[in-house]
């Protein structure tokens, strides 16, 4: 009985550790829409929080943790929508397969947005566990990916999947530089002769889909 109640307590404790995490990346997620990376601090999210900042440290260990987390919790998201792409189609053509994907991506503008961080220093600044959980939802996209393009060619052999894979996934790295451009960013260009072209998400996903496959 008394190994029952240990369990019941672990799990009620594991139940308190997932909400108040969810309730932190929120917190960072609300503080992002109109805040930069730089700006946002561990101060700052517990401000939006239930809880002292203090207390989040029993949570995340660094402001990057946090942000892996809802980087995470973008790519769950991504996923949700290939996976009903890959139920509601089981042979597509070349434009359907752009158009579906194309669709997907300018949904999680969020997500290009981490994207376009510097992931480096925000993976190197969390602890293993913490990775480990991010890389699980990050290869679950690239095997999501890879199902519906053999979906589009059943022809297509692993080895193709993977070099279109390998030139579709860092290209979506420059999707939101190259889509939201700040005003000094376009005075810049102008200055050295560029006049800036507005591009949306939809629109160079699709032709690079088009043109690569």
């Amino acid at each position: 009985m008394k190994s029952k109640s240990n369990n019941k307590r672990k799990i009620i404790s594991n139940d308190i550790m997932v909400t108040r995490k969810e309730e932190i990346v929120k917190a960072c997620e609300k503080l992002y829409k109109t805040m930069s990376f730089k700006d946002i601090t561990i101060k700052e999210i517990a401000k939006e929080t239930s809880f002292t900042r203090p207390s989040i440290y029993n949570y995340f260990v660094t402001k990057e943790e946090i942000f892996l987390a809802l980087y995470e919790k973008e790519y769950i998201r991504w996923n949700e929508d290939l996976l009903k792409i890959v139920k509601s189609n089981k042979k597509m053509t070349k434009k359907a397969f752009a158009e579906k994907i194309a669709l997907s991506l300018s949904k999680r503008e969020q997500l290009l947005k981490l994207m376009a961080m510097n992931n480096y220093d925000m993976e190197a600044n969390s602890r293993l566990e913490c990775l480990v959980s991010f890389k699980r939802a990050y290869l679950s996209s690239i095997d999501n990916f890879s199902h519906i393009l053999s979906l589009y060619d059943a022809s297509l052999n692993k080895k193709e999947i993977d070099e279109i894979v390998y030139m579709f996934f860092p290209f979506m790295y420059a999707l939101y530089p190259y889509t939201h451009v700040t005003k000094k960013q376009k005075i810049a260009m102008e200055k050295v002769g560029h006049k800036w072209n507005e591009n949306s998400i939809y629109k160079l996903v699709y032709i690079f889909i088009i043109k690569v496959l």
